[in-house]
């Protein structure tokens, strides 16, 4: 199904249909061992882009592999529809991997978003892949601050439903908020975002995609 609609409106409509193919059931029948972390770096004063997809081994802790891809955006930033933006590029870069991750950690959001739709689950859904966000801020619902020590964590929810976790990653450290994407349930996602932020608030795999799209971006600047 395409990903690149030529209006807000008909995005909306695709994704609604996406929606119907979420499957928010755990699948991984075993620890997920190589991991994928993704993120999208935009340059201000331009359409430029770079997305990168990078593979850590949770067992070794090791990089394994990374690609990352040069593009232009090709829809407009609207609030909630993210994916659009970035899932075109995103796939690419994911397409490049010669190994195919277990699990795909994406910057942003699974089901914490206004549709309960967010780039997680839009990304696990055309892949097939397991998927969940980890975030910085929140997009939707409310919650309480969590306890100041690593592993803490208090719900998110919005009208009544339970969207995510506001986890404490480092003790004294502002938490992040993380919500399941496609294929991955919420206690997994907790799991393993822990085990993916042994030193830093964001998970290794997300502070990667995003140093290597960054950089790109400069690299490319012209002069």
């Amino acid at each position: 199904m395409s990903v690149a609609p030529v209006s807000v409106a008909e995005a909306e409509r695709i994704q609604e249909q996406l929606r119907q193919r979420l499957d928010l059931h755990e699948h991984l029948t075993t620890a997920p061992r190589l991991v994928a972390g993704v993120d999208v770096s935009y340059d201000k004063s331009s359409p430029r882009v770079a997305a990168a997809a990078v593979v850590f081994d949770l067992v070794t802790g090791e990089e394994v592999e990374s690609a990352v891809v040069p593009g232009e955006v090709t829809f407009p930033y609207v609030p909630g529809l993210l994916a659009f933006r970035e899932v075109p590029i995103l796939l690419t870069a994911l397409d490049r991997l010669a190994n195919r991750p277990d699990l795909v950690v994406c910057d942003g959001y699974g089901i914490a978003h206004p549709r309960r739709f967010g780039l997680a689950c839009h990304l696990g859904v055309v892949t097939g892949l397991p998927t969940f966000g980890v975030a910085k801020t929140p997009f939707v619902a409310a919650y309480d601050q969590p306890g100041g020590s690593r592993g803490d964590w208090s719900p998110l929810r919005a009208d009544g439903d339970v969207l995510g976790r506001v986890l404490r990653t480092q003790t004294g450290v502002k938490p992040v908020f993380v919500s399941v994407g496609h294929r991955t349930t919420l206690d997994q996602a907790t799991t393993l975002t822990l085990d993916l932020s042994p030193r830093y608030r964001l998970p290794d795999v997300i502070r990667r995609a995003d140093f290597l799209s960054r950089e790109a971006l400069r690299r490319a600047q012209p002069g």
